[in-house]
């Protein structure tokens, strides 16, 4: 994997780096995956890229698989991009745990 890592602890949670597959089949959260700008998680949404859909479906998706509140995540950087960076607001340690086994069950 890349020197940039998927995630990254800040002040009030972890920064997430997503690379987000619009107008896909289901809505499913992948494994890792190494793009051109660093590590980050595959995310596929049926939602398209329009008036923001794909990055509401994005948000609520994975505030539903880490079991946290809608309003404790939050696009970041990336809004037009497939490349995002979604800000998880809570504990560092249990969103990082979260995620972890998320990834780990994807395996």
């Amino acid at each position: 994997m890349s020197s940039i890592p998927l995630y990254r602890v800040v002040k009030h949670g972890i920064e997430l780096r997503i690379r987000l597959t619009p107008k896909s089949s289901r809505d499913q959260i992948g494994t890792a995956i190494e793009t051109g700008d660093g590590a980050a998680i595959q995310v596929f949404v049926r939602a398209i890229p329009a008036d923001g859909a794909a990055n509401a479906a994005l948000i609520a998706l994975v505030a539903k698989k880490l079991s946290i509140p809608r309003s404790s995540v939050r696009l970041k950087s990336g809004g037009k991009s497939r490349t995002k960076v979604l800000a998880l607001h809570g504990d560092a340690a249990g969103l990082k745990a979260s995620i972890d086994e998320h990834l780990t069950r994807q395996a």
